[in-house]
């Protein structure tokens, strides 16, 4: 799954391939992808995108109109979708079916003035989502805020007011485990299974200690587990081009992922906690006192 490290840097990529186009149209090939019909998706064709935002792991397109207010086209790749850029469209236009193909955006010609630095004609991009769980979603808005999921985000973890202090105020009186309070969208904002587990490896937490039972010495170091982890996954994201990510994500992981594998920093097997639909891996020594945690959804973890 996309989470708040790849959307930023899908931002960054198509900041620079995006804003200054104009949007020739948006084909939905999956009828399931579009969640909002007023305004109509066809509202997005001959505006021009002027900026790109991020919201949590949701990706939004800022469209222009002239004197119209502008519009917000919206996505959230959820847990299998993906964007993929493409310099030249192909000329046919996409048949609806079983593939993973759900939506494409092409953009208009270019005009033979055209600065040096601009994308060639005919450039798009596909949003794509692999498996039979169809869960990307596309929305056109006039404020983002209409969307339900951006309503409810909970702060961002890399913004400036996401303090120390603020992290204990959202743990305090915290009933649930650490690892479900950061993958709670509503509580904090991007975090999803893979950068959980990444950051309570380095913070050396269990994935189930209880969240409002941390003194202040293990929030400032679960701050710095957020801030660092999700930043230096930022940094390596940088420059990389959109179809490349996944595997800059893999690649960077230390124990998600590695089930079996030594962990980077001890050298203990990493071990894997699994449910119905997901996992978490996490390291005994550094994480749990030496003492592998129970592989079932019932388990009580270590503490």
């Amino acid at each position: 799954m996309p989470e708040l490290p790849e959307v930023e840097a899908l931002r960054d990529f198509l900041t620079g391939h995006l804003v200054g186009r104009e949007v020739a149209g948006a084909l939905p090939v999956s009828f399931h992808v579009l969640k909002t019909y007023d305004p109509p998706l066809t509202a997005v064709a001959g505006r021009t995108v002027t900026g790109v935002a991020r919201h949590g792991k949701f990706l939004d397109l800022t469209l222009g109109g002239g004197q119209d207010p502008p519009l917000h086209l919206i996505t959230h790749l959820a847990r299998a979708g993906w964007l993929r850029w493409q310099e030249k469209l192909p000329a046919a236009p996409p048949r609806p079916g079983k593939g993973p193909l759900a939506l494409r955006v092409t953009l208009a010609d270019l005009p033979p003035d055209s600065s040096p630095g601009k994308r060639p004609a005919g450039a798009g991009f596909d949003l794509t989502e692999a498996g039979t769980q169809k869960r990307l979603a596309v929305y056109v808005v006039r404020d983002p805020a209409e969307v339900p999921g951006i309503a409810r985000l909970g702060p961002d973890p890399l913004a400036d007011a996401f303090t120390v202090e603020a992290l204990a105020a959202i743990l305090d009186g915290e009933r649930r485990q650490l690892k479900g309070v950061l993958r709670d969208q509503s509580t904090i904002a991007g975090i999803g299974n893979a950068y959980s587990d990444e950051i309570l490896h380095v913070a050396r937490m269990s994935p189930f200690k209880p969240a409002g039972h941390l003194t202040a010495s293990e929030t400032t170091a679960l701050h710095e587990a957020i801030r660092t982890t999700l930043g230096e996954a930022i940094a390596r994201s940088r420059g990389v081009a959109a179809g490349k990510l996944k595997a800059e994500k893999k690649s960077g992981l230390r124990v998600h992922g590695r089930t079996g594998e030594p962990c980077p920093v001890c050298g203990d097997t990493i071990r894997e906690v699994s449910y119905r639909d997901s996992s978490l891996q996490y390291c005994p020594t550094c994480q749990t006192g030496g003492k592998p945690l129970a592989d079932r959804r019932t388990s009580r973890f270590l503490k």
